[in-house]
């Protein structure tokens, strides 16, 4: 074996090393928290028109009233203005303390839970394919796992 190429397999063997120690557990957790506390606030965003563009789904508050007057056609619309404030609040609440790592256990239920009703109310007004093909259920059951994920605990005399 040649100088060049030793370096190239004790470089690839390190890398290896590196690679599987890893914190995979808690990486993956921090992944899954901040996507969900991102994707809220990007709706948040969105309907207070903050996006400009083509890719724009509310554009502002008056077109994401309409949307959840859509969503919940089976509620009536006096309930519309509420339903939309009380989304709007939950998830820039949920958002927010997704993103901050705060109550993690908590949150992360309170996501679950909002999500799937969501997708639920979807599901009545449009029909099943929409929360599916919008990945409201699979972003609720990920929301649910982040809730009921078992950390690692730290073994005794060494810190996390």
């Amino acid at each position: 074996m040649t100088g060049g190429s030793f370096t190239r397999v004790t470089t690839v063997q390190s890398l290896g090393q590196r690679l599987r120690s890893l914190p995979w557990h808690r990486l993956s957790i921090d992944y899954a928290r901040i996507a969900l506390g991102a994707a809220f606030l990007s709706g948040i965003a969105d309907r207070f028109g903050l996006y400009r563009g083509r890719n724009v789904g509310y554009g502002n508050f008056e077109g994401f009233v309409r949307y959840t007057a859509k969503v919940n056609s089976f509620m009536p619309a006096s309930t519309i203005p509420y339903l939309a404030w009380a989304a709007t609040v939950a998830e820039l609440t949920l958002g927010i303390l997704l993103v901050l790592g705060v109550w993690p256990r908590v949150v992360a239920i309170a996501s679950a839970l909002l999500l799937a009703i969501f997708g639920i109310a979807m599901a009545i007004s449009f029909g099943i394919k929409s929360p599916l093909d919008y990945s409201v259920f699979s972003a609720s059951a990920a929301a649910a796992l982040l809730a009921f994920q078992s950390r690692p605990r730290p073994q005794s005399g060494t810190a996390e």
